[in-house]
């Protein structure tokens, strides 16, 4: 079973739209609402491909109330930590060529007592699980390190441990060392405190938090697909995508696809970059499923270190 934690659910509604104009009213083609949070997004492309999967999340008000509602259709079993304060919810504005504009809410104040008791959630489910999978920002009231909190859980129980956070949350983590960590370009700028002009630099600031104690480093790379950096050396992806519908939970996919496969490092990074292409070409913030999915279209190769990242969006 992978236990997925989500420390800032949300409500995900997408607007699509002919074009994004400032200042102009609007009319949509198509409104979609989805179950959404970084953890909630892993588990349901899990749970789509038949793995054993279980989401623990604050919940509150309405807003959480109808956030579990959504997830039951997809088979996600949820473990609920209740908090006074209603769930966020958050808005992407996609446009026809698939720029997408989001709108997220900050989340709940959780208060001291609401953190405990998602820890304690966390630390009762951490022994039962295969992959525990901590993800997303991280709402008022929580301490920055409570991510590496749930490393340190994980790690205590004997269980894998994977990160997909930012700033300070993402660096703390990174401090406990967990068996994965899944950022995008820009949030591994921020912990390079810099930017990346090439996968070189890439493969750098990998190699760095490698021998701080992170076991393997997965970076999303948008339209450059994906490098990952292990105990076995790094391997860049690539893989086209037909049509780019939306890109909100894409690498939400990505990580969930690494953690489906079984075998060797290139096959889970095939199996990543895969779902992370097939995301973009679905609507809203929907999770691939098997047929979606196309692995053998995903080409991997050693990493060119001279290869520029100019122009990949974060």
């Amino acid at each position: 079973m992978i236990v997925t934690v989500t420390p800032n659910p949300s409500l995900d509604r997408t607007v699509q739209v002919d074009r994004l104009d400032p200042g102009e009213v609007h009319r949509a083609r198509r409104v979609h609402l989805d179950p959404g949070g970084k953890g909630v997004n892993v588990a349901r492309a899990l749970a789509a491909a038949g793995v054993p999967t279980l989401a623990v999340l604050p919940s509150g008000g309405a807003e959480g109330a109808r956030l579990a509602e959504l997830l039951a259709p997809e088979a996600v079993p949820v473990v609920e930590v209740p908090v006074h304060a209603p769930t966020r919810s958050n808005i992407a504005v996609v446009e026809s060529d698939g720029t997408t504009s989001k709108f997220n809410e900050p989340g709940p104040q959780l208060t001291a007592a609401e953190v405990a008791a998602l820890e304690t959630s966390v630390a009762e489910l951490a022994g039962r699980a295969e992959w525990l999978v901590t993800c997303g920002s991280l709402p008022d009231g929580c301490p920055q390190d409570l991510h590496a909190r749930v490393v340190t859980a994980a790690r205590a129980a004997g269980t894998r441990v994977a990160v997909d956070t930012s700033g300070a949350p993402l660096g703390l983590a990174c401090q406990a060392g967990p068996d994965l960590v899944k950022p995008n370009l820009a949030e591994l700028a921020e912990v390079a405190g810099g930017p990346l002009r090439d996968l070189g630099d890439v493969l750098d600031v990998a190699d760095r938090l490698r021998a701080g104690g992170v076991g393997a480093v997965l970076v999303s790379l948008g339209r450059l697909g994906a490098v990952l950096v292990g105990a076995n050396g790094a391997r860049y992806a690539t893989a086209r995508a037909t049509e780019v519908r939306s890109t909100v939970g894409a690498g939400d996919a990505m990580l969930a696809g690494f953690l489906r496969a079984s075998g060797t490092e290139e096959v889970a990074l095939r199996s990543a970059v895969a779902y992370g292409t097939a995301a973009v070409g679905l609507a809203g913030s929907r999770m691939p499923g098997p047929d979606d999915v196309h692995p053998q279209a995903v080409r991997v190769d050693a990493v060119d270190r001279t290869v520029s990242l100019s122009g990949v969006a974060a």
